[in-house]
């Protein structure tokens, strides 16, 4: 009982910090962009915040739990991902964003190509952008499952209503505030529990021999080892995140709300940075788990184990406000997307162009109760948290990645060859994933094949245009 009323009391703290700051969204650029004000500062707590969540932690210590040190590749490539948007795609797009009164990706591709390049690429990503929210509902279910004893269904909709309650009210704005809180609250969180957990085992050298000692313990060479997975398991993370992380729209529309290209590469930066050291915190703890809990049926149970089972229940209140900060700011990053998609991708292009300022902010907020809705319904029916990750991660990749990034870097490829590369991308890296049971091929994973497919299949549209206008103008 004393979880559930740690847990009770801070919902209903962020779903008062969301209404009270809704006083400040009066027009629907303040709840897409925030009214373009952030500074670096924001940036960097609401990025770092959406970024930890639920694959960063309840999944990053399943993994750490499993193959030990070589799962820091799992956030780390994230952290990659970051700086390389930091100082490349970020600052262009913001630019763009500005000096054209941008609110979504979506507008982005149909500013740089036409409406069809944004409804397909909206579309795949809804699917994709759902998954992930089931994820985060699905890792803040099993933890009150273990702390609270609430059912999976119970669980689903307690946590699909409190993200839906202050982001619906607050969008943005709400959102970059609450983030610092978050923020605050799971840091401090993971590396109190982290050193606790070290000191009480007795060290590191008492946790390796723990790990060892149990009748089916992993190869210890591998297991402790940075690239225990091997070159080929290192670039599966960095080629499943590190685009992700890069043009992931929920990402890339917070930074839209900069207000200015400093904000951006500083914010974007810092947040890479704690990226890159944070993913040591989840894996160590993974290990020290594998240590006190070798017989596990579900790796994912390993963090919420450890929460219950070693810490004292001071230290177990602060990290389970952790991990409810982590999923939370998580699921709500993933609710932004998937809220100023649907309101200006599908509301404001196809259905109602003519809509007014306080129609499209309303359908907005009802868009977001709806898809909470729904997340909560795929919480139940998937069961892990990394498998749903991977299928947003990879169709984000796949779908995104080579328009953005062409769009950005080069005038020469139009709206036919934008759509050929996401349709073929998507399409063999699925057929692929499908074929090799996510295993790859030649050693490279599906998503790799899948974006070199499209970049072929844009090259080769490029110089058929070129053909055909050549031969055009010497027959005229």
């Amino acid at each position: 009982m004393t979880y559930l009323f740690i847990l009770t009391g801070y919902a209903a703290l962020l779903i008062a910090f969301g209404v009270i700051f809704s006083r400040r969204v009066r027009k629907s650029g303040d709840f897409f962009v925030a009214g373009r004000e952030l500074n670096a500062g924001l940036i960097f707590s609401t990025l770092l915040a959406a970024n930890i969540g639920a694959g960063s932690t309840v999944g990053a210590t399943g993994l750490g739990y499993r193959d030990g040190l070589s799962a820091w590749w799992w956030v780390g490539s994230a952290g990659i991902g970051s700086l390389i948007l930091a100082f490349t795609v970020g600052p262009r797009i913001w630019r763009i964003a500005r000096d054209n009164n941008l609110y979504t990706v979506g507008d982005y591709l149909e500013f740089r190509y036409n409406r069809t390049m944004r409804g397909l690429v909206a579309a795949l990503l809804w699917f994709g952008s759902l998954a992930i929210l089931a994820g985060q509902l699905i890792a803040m279910e099993q933890i009150f499952k273990v702390t609270a004893g609430l059912s999976r269904i119970a669980g689903c909709l307690l946590a699909a209503a409190v993200i839906t309650a202050y982001f619906a009210a607050g969008g943005l704005h709400a959102t970059a505030r609450i983030n610092v809180i978050q923020l605050i609250v799971k840091l401090s969180g993971f590396t109190l529990a982290l050193i606790f957990l070290l000191t009480a085992a007795g060290g590191w050298g008492v946790i390796r021999a723990g790990v060892l000692a149990d009748a089916g313990a992993p190869d210890a060479e591998r297991y402790f080892n940075l690239m225990g997975g091997g070159l080929s398991g290192a670039l599966g993370y960095i080629a499943l995140l590190t685009p992700s992380f890069i043009v992931s729209p929920g990402l890339l529309q917070k930074l839209f709300g900069a207000r200015d290209e400093s904000a951006v590469r500083r914010g974007v930066g810092l947040n890479a940075l704690g990226l890159l050291a944070f993913a040591i915190i989840p894996v160590l703890m993974g290990v020290i788990a594998r240590s006190q809990f070798p017989d596990l049926e579900n790796r994912e149970m390993a963090l919420p184990s450890l929460l219950k089972g070693a810490l004292p229940v001071w230290l177990g209140g602060l990290l389970l406000g952790a991990l409810f900060s982590a999923e939370l700011s998580a699921a709500d990053a993933v609710l932004f997307m998937l809220t100023t998609s649907l309101g200006k991708d599908l509301y404001k292009t196809y259905i109602r162009p003519d809509a007014d300022d306080k129609s499209l902010l309303r359908v907005s907020r009802l868009t977001a109760v709806g898809c909470g809705a729904i997340g909560a319904g795929l919480a139940v029916w998937l069961t892990s948290v990394i498998s749903a990750l991977k299928i947003f991660y990879t169709l984000l990749a796949a779908a995104l990645l080579l328009p953005l990034i062409f769009g950005l870097y080069s005038r020469r490829v139009t709206a036919r060859a934008a759509l050929a590369a996401t349709l073929v991308s998507v399409a063999v890296t699925f057929a692929l994933e499908l074929q090799t049971e996510g295993r790859g091929y030649a050693g490279l994973p599906a998503l790799i094949w899948g974006t070199l497919a499209g970049m072929v299949a844009t090259v080769l549209l490029i110089a058929t245009s070129k053909l055909t206008r050549r031969d055009s103008k010497h027959n005229h």
